[in-house]
C-alpha cells in the first residue's frame, strides 16, 4: 500500500481551508481586452476578453497576487487558475493549442506562492483544478435529436489527460475535479487520472466536489449526491463533496446527507449566498463563515473554502470560524463495500 500523503495526513489532523474565489477576484482588477491579450496575443484573430484561465500567461503577477491574498487570509490550499485548461473549453477562444502552457503555468503560479509561505508546521498545499468542460457527454445539446451527443467519452478522456498531465508536471499537490455536473465526464476524468499515475509511477490524492443544480438535490443529469457519490467511490478519491451550487444556508443538509453516507473526507466550499437580481453576490464574509462554523461543530467536513462571490475576506473569516475544531471522522461503513462494474465486493474478499 502507498504511504499516506502529506495532505492526507494534515487533513487528518485539523479542517484544511481551501482558497475562495478566482472569478470574483479577476473581475476587480476590471482588466482590459488588452490586459488578456498582453503582447503575445495582442493581433489573434479570437475575442479573448473573459479568458481567465490565460491571464496565466498574460498576466501572471495578476494571479499570483490573487493566490497570495488568499494564503495572507488563512488558506491551507490554493486552486490553480486553470477552472477552463483543456481543449474542449478552450476551443471557444481558438487556443485549444496552448492548454499544456496554461495548465503548467497555473500550476506554478499556485506552487511559487504557496511555497513563500508553507513550513513544515504549517504546510499550504496546491490543488491542480479540472473543471467540468462545457460539453456533457450524457445530454444531448439538440433537443429534436435526443440521441445526439456533442463529446464522446473518449475526447473527454483524452482531454482530462493533456491537463492532468501538465498539471502533475507544473507541480500540484492534488488533483480536483470540481463543479461536476455529469458523472460521464467525472468517470472519464477519473479513468485519465489512472492512465496518469501508472505513467509517472505514482499516485496523487484525487478530491471529487459535485455541483447540484436545485434544492431537489441533483445533477444536472438527474442523479442524487449519494449516487453521483456511488459512482466515482471505485476510485478511491481523498474526499467528496460539494461546491458552487448554492450558498452555505441552502448546501448544509446535502453536505449532511453525503457525511452520514460516505467513508472518505467531504469538502465543501460554497457560493457568498445566493445571487442578488443582478446576478451578484453580497452575503457577507461573517455570515458565510458562521453558517461553516455549524458544520465543523457538527463533524461534518474536513475541508471548507469559497466559491463563486467569495474573496480573501470570507477565507479569512472561515479560517477563524473552523479554527480549533477536530475534522470529520470518516464512518467505517458496514458491510464495508466498493462498486466494481455491476458487483459490489466486500473489500478483501
Amino acid at each position: 500500500m502507498a504511504p499516506e500523503s502529506l495532505v492526507a495526513t494534515t487533513a487528518r489532523e485539523r479542517i484544511l481551508v481551501l482558497d475562495g474565489a478566482m472569478g470574483t477576484m479577476i473581475q476587480g482588477y476590471q482588466l482590459s481586452d488588452a490586459d488578456y491579450r498582453g503582447k503575445r496575443f495582442a493581433d489573434y484573430p479570437s475575442d479573448l476578453k473573459g479568458a481567465n484561465d490565460l491571464l496565466n500567461i498574460t498576466q501572471g503577477e495578476v494571479i499570483k497576487e490573487i493566490h497570495s491574498s488568499y494564503l495572507e487570509s488563512g488558506a491551507d490550499i490554493l486552486t490553480t487558475n486553470t477552472f477552463n485548461s483543456n481543449s474542449i473549453s478552450m476551443s471557444d477562444y481558438k487556443l485549444e493549442r496552448i492548454v499544456q502552457e496554461l495548465n503548467i503555468e497555473g500550476a506554478r503560479l499556485a506552487r511559487e506562492a504557496a511555497d513563500n509561505v508553507s513550513t513544515a508546521e504549517r504546510p499550504r498545499f496546491v490543488a491542480g483544478v479540472l473543471g467540468p468542460t462545457n460539453r456533457t457527454a450524457s445530454l444531448s445539446p439538440d433537443v429534436s435529436d435526443p440521441g445526439y451527443r456533442a463529446v464522446t467519452f473518449d475526447e473527454v478522456r483524452a482531454t482530462y489527460h493533456e491537463a492532468g498531465a501538465a498539471l502533475i508536471e507544473g507541480g500540484v499537490d492534488i488533483l480536483l475535479l470540481e463543479t461536476v455536473f455529469d458523472t460521464l465526464n467525472a468517470k472519464a476524468a477519473l479513468f485519465a487520472f489512472e492512465e496518469l499515475f501508472e505513467e509517472y509511477g505514482r499516485r496523487l490524492p484525487v478530491m471529487v466536489s459535485g455541483t447540484i443544480t436545485d434544492r431537489s438535490g441533483r445533477t444536472l443529469t438527474g442523479q442524487t449526491i449519494e449516487a453521483f457519490w456511488f459512482s466515482v467511490r471505485h476510485a478511491g478519491p481523498i474526499s467528496i463533496g460539494l461546491n458552487c451550487s448554492f450558498g452555505a444556508a441552502q448546501l448544509r443538509p446535502y453536505i449532511a446527507e453525503l457525511s452520514a453516507t460516505v467513508d472518505c473526507m467531504i469538502s465543501a466550499y460554497p457560493n457568498a449566498g445566493l445571487p442578488n437580481e443582478f446576478s451578484e453576490y453580497d452575503e457577507p464574509p461573517e455570515e458565510t463563515a458562521g453558517h461553516i462554523r455549524t458544520w465543523a461543530e457538527d463533524g461534518l467536513v474536513n475541508f471548507v473554502g469559497g466559491c463563486c462571490g467569495t474573496t480573501p475576506d470570507h477565507i479569512q473569516s472561515i479560517a477563524e470560524a473552523v479554527a480549533g475544531f477536530p475534522p470529520r471522522e470518516p464512518p467505517i461503513l458496514q458491510p464495508h463495500l466498493r462498486l466494481s462494474g455491476l458487483e459490489a465486493i466486500e473489500v478483501g474478499a
